[in-house]
């Protein structure tokens, strides 16, 4: 099978090249940075993104779409960015899709953004939309689109709803903070109550969620959650990281929540477990990995 990721150079879209290379695929990746060596890559212009000449090109039997925004923050401050990365982009890959491979499956990466703050828990993908920020409204409305091509033109495609996205190599977020803080001071203040919860999952569950989708995915215009179904509260998860990160440090929360986060969230997997998923990487593996390789920098 021949993928073509994009957004090869993220973090999560550079995870799974090298993921797919090592279950012996021909990958190719594709992202806005200049390279020019590599010969399974392709640049696309992050002014104006045009990914026709890309598929009439080239044959691929899948693209994984890793591409886009990923801040709820600079969503509000500059949401007519967000909407071109995360809303039209995927139009424009779908509709290259359309004209010249219509053969080709579709993943693309959405988020439990789009739920908002849910009214129950575990959240199942079936339960009501309600996103708090236009990060979360653009992931809706490109859910929207990939199920449209769907529906009228029959592309085989679908949508996974990432939820807590953590690993090595992810620099900003939660860790990455309480990293950054961690070395100027001995006492920090972090966002919120403590009591917010999460479903977090390693991006080395993640990648291979692909995998599972690829083979027994439905790709009809479907979205599945992609988290491990469990609930930790920032309190606790920063706890495990105090714990392993050198010296004596404490920890203290603030009140104060940033607009457009969510309260509480666990994700219902039962969708992603047909597939055959199981978790690999605990929360305190993931977290013990990841304080090795921030030390390493």
């Amino acid at each position: 099978m021949k993928i073509l990721i994009i957004g090869s150079r993220g973090f999560i879209g550079f995870h799974a090249m090298e993921y797919f290379k090592k279950q012996n695929f021909a990958v190719l990746g594709c992202d806005v940075v200049t390279d020019y060596v590599s010969k399974d890559y392709f640049q696309i212009d992050a002014t104006n993104s045009d990914f026709h000449s890309l598929f009439e090109k080239h044959q691929f039997d899948a693209c994984i779409n890793c591409s886009g925004a990923a801040s709820v923050a600079l969503s509000i401050e500059f949401p007519l960015k967000d909407f071109n990365l995360n809303t039209l982009n995927v139009f424009k890959i779908l509709e290259a899709i359309r004209t010249y491979q219509p053969s080709c499956k579709f993943i693309n990466l959405s988020s439990a953004a789009v739920y908002g703050n849910p009214t129950q828990l575990p959240i199942n993908e079936n339960i009501a939309l309600k996103p708090l920020s236009p990060y979360g409204i653009h992931k809706l409305q490109a859910e929207q689109i990939v199920k449209e091509f769907y529906d009228f033109y029959q592309i085989q495609t679908c949508s996974l709803r990432i939820f807590s996205a953590y690993g090595n190599g992810l620099r900003k977020q939660l860790f990455w903070d309480m990293y950054q803080k961690f070395l100027n001071a001995d006492s920090i203040a972090l966002y919120g109550t403590g009591k917010e919860s999460r479903d977090f999952i390693h991006v080395d569950d993640i990648v291979r969620a692909f995998h599972l989708v690829l083979d027994n995915g439905k790709f009809n215009g479907e979205a599945t959650n992609i988290a491990n179904g469990e609930e930790f509260t920032i309190e606790y998860v920063s706890e495990i990281f105090r714990r392993n990160f050198e010296g004596q440090k404490t920890i203290t929360f603030n009140n104060q929540v940033k607009q457009g986060d969510p309260l509480n969230w666990r994700a219902d997997i039962s969708l992603l477990k047909s597939l055959g998923y199981q978790q690999t990487v605990s929360l305190e593996a993931g977290i013990q990995s990841y304080i090795h390789w921030v030390n390493s920098l």
